[in-house]
């Protein structure tokens, strides 16, 4: 069964048919740049291009990145301020023309990860980390989601952990791969203190260098692995969201 999936992430919005039976993309993933600023209507209009791109008939799980519950979304952190208590099922319903499921976008990643990838048949308490323009957090016990978990906005030194130990910083500050892993390292161990997870999954685009600092982080007892599905994650996840519907 192939059911379409857009991620809506703060650089870009990419989106594809996704064979829930693989939990892989059906075809090549459609990219646009996420607008600036990342109003609602613009958004919209991007999403709507990208399943425009393939002709797509049918359901659509979409991610957002910040609070989901019931279709709005309740917070905005990378994003403009505008989709703060956003009806966002309803204005991307209407702008595709089809029916539409919104959640979170590590949660998707997340459920995804369990499904198909790292967390395959993992119990106890997992953490899925996407390290990004900001950090995302999905967190299951048992299997099960405790859904829009936000961990990169606890305070770590004073600021939201996002603002130091993100892709995005790394890039903003020009940081070295060992000096990121740094960051990176005390982030895990507070959350770590936090949670108590066996596992932590580490996702978004930069899982695909995990080897340049994975290895540099130490201390934290948990396991620590990349994400299989790497960035396509969110897009799995979305579909299987639309498909539960």
């Amino acid at each position: 069964m192939e059911i379409f999936g857009v991620d809506i992430g703060g650089s870009g919005i990419k989106g594809a048919p996704v064979d829930l039976d693989r939990g892989d993309l059906a075809q090549e993933r459609h990219k646009v740049l996420t607008p600036h600023p990342a109003t609602p209507d613009r958004v919209a209009g991007c999403v709507a291009e990208v399943v425009g791109h393939f002709g797509w008939q049918g359901p659509i799980g979409i991610t957002f990145p910040g609070v989901v519950t019931d279709g709005v979304t309740r917070t905005a952190a990378n994003v403009d301020k505008g989709w703060i208590d956003k009806d966002a099922g309803a204005l991307l319903g209407e702008r595709v023309g089809q029916p539409v499921t919104i959640l979170n976008d590590a949660d998707a990643a997340g459920v995804a990860e369990m499904t198909f990838g790292a967390g395959r048949g993992r119990k106890g308490t997992v953490i899925m980390l996407t390290l990004g323009t900001g950090i995302g957090s999905a967190l299951f016990i048992d299997g099960r989601l405790v859904p829009n978990t936000e961990l990169g906005h606890l305070e770590l030194h004073g600021h939201d952990a996002e603002k130091r130990a993100s892709t995005k910083a790394k890039e903003d500050e020009d940081l070295s791969w060992p000096h990121w892993a740094h960051r990176v390292q005390k982030y895990l161990l507070h959350v770590e203190m936090l949670f108590s997870p066996e596992l932590f999954i580490i996702g978004g685009g930069v899982s695909r260098k995990a080897e340049k600092f994975l290895p540099l982080i130490e201390k934290v007892r948990a396991e620590m692995v990349p994400a299989q599905l790497q960035n396509n994650a969110g897009i799995v996840g979305a579909a299987m969201a639309a498909a539960e519907k």
